[in-house]
């Protein structure tokens, strides 16, 4: 069963294509979206596992120029 993790993302203001390209890149991301508000990109990841997630976000996407915060929200499994 997969686990779920939705993230909203705000960029450095001129990065977000980039963050957007890199991104793409990490295995797991399953939807990604530039919206406008308070957040610049949110994304989804899919997971098999709830230990997957912390690195996932802290390895993989955290460490991308560009990214100033992230908000993580985690589905409870089902």
């Amino acid at each position: 069963m997969a686990i779920k993790a939705y993230v909203l993302i705000v960029t450095d203001p001129g990065k977000t294509k980039h963050v957007v390209e890199e991104i793409h890149k990490v295995a797991g991301i399953v939807e990604l979206h530039e919206v406008m508000g308070p957040y610049d990109i949110v994304l989804e990841i899919e997971a098999q596992n709830l230990q997957e997630i912390p690195v996932i976000l802290g390895e993989k996407i955290r460490v991308i120029d560009g990214i100033q915060s992230t908000t993580s929200l985690v589905t409870f499994p089902e």
